[in-house]
């Protein structure tokens, strides 16, 4: 793997062959640190078996990596620009098969994927994760390198700094860990803050739908700074019932959200659902 790796002079070289700059309004770092590289595959612990989906290939420096350690990659790029580059990197690489398409918009139920490796834009990092662990079933296992901000909030747990809305949900459906931190200097060009890579491993959810669950934390971090019998008083119906849900689910009704660990927000789906209201989370 390391002779192939593209480090950060093969890139601008690449760049400037086919007239590439970085788009600042994409979010477009491009990690040229082998390194780096190697973290990341060694946080992913691919196997010849696994095929991996890469969001974001750019320039094909991650990518050579999968290629090397996994039985197959689907490389998805957005920019069209890059795609020219990136088959220039990938020219000599059968096992790669290359998709030029905006990674929202992607058929997920039918990708072959078992595995999603990606260094991802801040502003896409949330959305996406959550479209993947919502949509792509066979896909068991995350590794994700993101702005240190976004990746520690995906997953952080309950009284931690970053613990909010999105942390909830990504633990709904995984196990998620900060598994090692990449200085910005990896990257060209070269961001203003340090990335983190991040590991969720998909495991069982828990017994309340994902629609239930994701509209009550969703009124509950809409205002954080208030307690959750005034923040579910209108999910429930009045505060009231949100007292009543949130005695039945064992949770303090002074709590604020962002102490309530997956499972207290749990109870408090399952109570809500069995109260005398259902059209509060319906």
């Amino acid at each position: 793997m390391d002779a192939r790796l593209l480090g950060a002079r093969r890139i601008r070289e690449l760049f400037e062959r086919h007239g590439i700059r970085p788009h600042k309004e994409l979010g477009q770092n491009f990690v040229v640190d082998p390194n780096s590289i190697r973290k990341v595959m060694g946080v992913a612990a691919l196997g010849r078996d696994d095929v991996v989906l890469e969001i974001g290939a750019g320039a094909g420096s991650l990518t050579l990596g999968l290629a090397a350690a996994a039985r197959k990659v689907i490389a998805v790029e957005f920019d069209t620009r890059l795609v020219p580059a990136l088959e220039e990197s990938l020219a000599d690489i059968e096992n790669v098969a290359i998709v030029q398409s905006d990674a929202m918009k992607l058929d997920y139920a039918g990708v072959e994927a078992t595995a999603l490796v990606a260094n991802l834009p801040y502003n896409i990092a949330v959305p996406l994760v959550i479209t993947v662990l919502a949509r792509a079933e066979r896909i068991t296992a995350l590794t994700v390198m993101t702005q240190r901000e976004v990746g520690e909030r995906l997953a952080a747990r309950a009284g931690d700094d970053a613990f909010g809305q999105v942390s909830v949900l990504v633990a709904y459906w995984t196990a998620a860990s900060v598994a090692t931190r990449i200085s910005r200097n990896a990257f060209y060009p070269v961001p203003g803050v340090d990335s983190v890579v991040v590991r969720m491993d998909r495991r069982a959810p828990p017994d309340v739908s994902y629609e239930d669950l994701s509209r009550v934390v969703k009124a509950a971090f809409g205002q954080r700074r208030k307690t959750l019998r005034n923040t579910l008083g209108p999910v429930a119906g009045s505060t009231t019932e949100a007292q009543r849900a949130l005695r039945l689910a064992g949770v303090d009704e002074g709590a604020r959200p962002e102490t309530v660990d997956l499972e207290g927000w749990v109870a408090i789906t399952s109570a809500l659902a069995e109260s005398s209201t259902p059209r509060a989370i319906s």
